[in-house]
This record gives C-alpha cells, structure tokens and sequence, in this order.
C-alpha cells in the first residue's frame, strides 16, 4: 500500500528508469522530462513522459469491501486501485533520426526492465516535492505494459492535446498502484477468555441434532404412498406379464394336433413329453367331459333296445295267437 503521493511517485521514477538506461546507444545530452509534448517542436534531444489518463484498475477494484462494521468501526484502510496510462514522445533532428534513436532507446528499456525497480522508486522520492512517499515500502510492484493503439486511438489521443503537433510517440499502462486511505482502523481487542463447551443433543442450550432430508413425518407418509403405487404398478406389471406369457404357450401349442396327425408315432410321442402339466390338466378335463356326455347316450340306446326286444316279442304273442286263432 502507499499513500497520494504514489501516482507522482510513478511518474518521476519512470523518467529516472529511462534517463539512466540511455547508453550506449545515445552519445548525447538528452532532457526527459515530466510534461506534456511541446507545442513547438524542438531539435533538441528529448523526450516528454506524460500521464494522460488514469483509470481504475478492473481485477483490484473490489478486494477491499467492506472497509467497515455495521456501527461504522474501521475494520481496514480502504485502498484505490488504479491503472497509469502514459505517452512517451521523442523529439530531436529530424535529419539525424534523434527521435527514432530515442524512441527505441525508450521500448528497449521498459522492456528490458518491465517492473519498475525499489531503488529508483527511494531516488525518485527525494524530490522536494514528493517527501513523504512511501511507495518503495509497497509489497505491490509496478509492471509496464505496451498499448496498442491504432490511428484513430492515436489521432483521438493528440486530438486532446490542443495546438500540439504529433511526434512519434509510444504508449504503456503502469498497474498496479494501490492508494491508501488516511484514516486509521481500529486496533481489535486481544482475546481475554476461551470457553470451550461439549453438550449432547438434547441438552439444554444445546444445538439441534442435524436432520437428514426425508425423516419428517411429511415425507415419510409421501414415501409409503409413492411405495404402495410402485408396488400396485409393479403386480400389474407382472400379470399382464404372465397373460400374455400364457397366451403364446396356448398360440405355440395350437398346431400340435395336426403335427400328431401328420407326423405319425414320433411326432404324437415328441408332442406328449413337451406337454405342460397345466396341458395336461386340460387333458384330462376334456377326457372327464367326454365320458360325461357319453353316459346319456349309453342309457337311451339301451333303452331303445329293450323297447325293441319288448315290441319284437309282443309281436310273436300276436302271431302266436293268430296261429292258434287259425288253428
């Protein structure tokens, strides 16, 4: 963390990082400057690094909530995460290159040293005007990240700059910068007293036993419904099952018959042991029935014949007595 004076801090560190890494390529007196581009362009060597827009930082920008209690006590310092945009620009004879020199002089730095090194940020802190910056105590480093811009990002930009003629120029984001707030949370108390308790369930004072899903009352009798219409789904299941289990034994053994006709001994013979014992039940049902309905006829015939035998001998004492009548 650290204090207002972060951003400045920033600023001027970044300036010192280039001035000081500008050899062996530059053999000459180069100006790095804290400004806006000039409005006149200059022939003299130099370079401009200006801030122009500071943003807040999109994956730090929630970590510190909440800063506070319900009664309003600090509970932490409340900190400002932010994202550094800077334009670097390089001026200088145009017929020597100076600026081009500059320029690659400045990409060859930060890319060299992306995160921006303690002891700059502790030089860049003894300016007059940045006493008091705490930023090289920050556990949190400043890296460096090109921009890409193309030119209607780049126009948009020098668009801003009024009256300021475009030089060539590179952009970098600086992140992270954390700003601390200034006032001072509350020290918490130290922990006087531990009390430690072990209680049954059941107990007075006591938490309530956790109760697993399904063992209310409720459930249980939603359970012995679901279970009652299961098992009635299942009888059903099961007897349409065996009808239509019996209705293609009867569909299977309907031929047999014919085959025993057909088929002479054997085929009679291998028909009567693939017999089931519920055929052969019906078997012997229908032989029951046969002899049944057979008995009445037995008794008529046998009555028709003894009215026959009585007729026949009625009729030899006619004719006996027609003899003797005759006679």
């Amino acid at each position: 963390m650290s204090n207002a004076l972060a951003v400045a801090t920033v600023t001027q560190a970044l300036a010192l990082l280039i001035e000081h890494n500008l050899q062996p390529e530059i053999d000459m007196q180069v100006a790095v400057k804290t400004e806006r581009p000039p409005a006149e362009a200059t022939d003299d060597a130099t370079i401009t690094v200006f801030l122009y827009q500071v943003t807040p930082n999109a994956s730090r920008g929630n970590d510190d909530l909440p800063t506070r209690a319900p009664d309003g006590t600090l509970l932490r310092r409340p900190a400002a995460a932010l994202d550094l945009h800077y334009l670097i620009s390089a001026y200088g004879n145009e017929a020597e290159l100076v600026g081009q020199r500059l320029i690659g002089c400045v990409v060859r730095t930060l890319h060299e040293f992306p995160v921006l090194p303690g002891e700059l940020i502790e030089e860049a802190a003894q300016r007059p005007y940045l006493a008091g910056s705490d930023l090289a105590e920050a556990v949190q480093r400043v890296r460096f990240t090109p921009t890409r811009m193309d030119i209607d990002e780049t126009s948009k930009l020098w668009g801003m700059l009024h009256q300021t003629p475009y030089s060539l120029s590179v952009a970098y984001q600086a992140a992270l910068v954390l700003v601390e707030g200034r006032e001072q949370p509350v020290v918490p108390r130290p922990v006087q007293r531990h009390t430690v308790r072990a209680l049954p369930f059941g107990a007075p004072g006591a938490p309530e036993p956790p109760r697993r899903p399904g063992t209310g009352t409720a459930d249980l009798a939603a359970t012995a419904v679901s279970a009652e219409r299961s098992s009635g789904a299942a009888a059903r299941k099961v007897a349409a099952r065996a009808s239509r289990t019996s209705g293609m034994a009867a569909r299977s053994t309907a031929p047999a018959p014919q085959a025993e006709a057909e088929g002479g001994p054997e085929t009679s013979a291998s028909a009567s042991a693939k017999k089931t014992p519920a055929k052969k039940a019906a078997g012997k049902r229908r032989a029951t029935a046969k002899a049944a309905a057979s008995r009445p006829r037995t008794r008529k015939q046998s009555g028709s014949g003894s009215a026959r035998a009585g007729g026949s001998a009625q009729a030899n004492r006619d004719d006996g007595t027609t003899n003797d009548q005759e006679g």
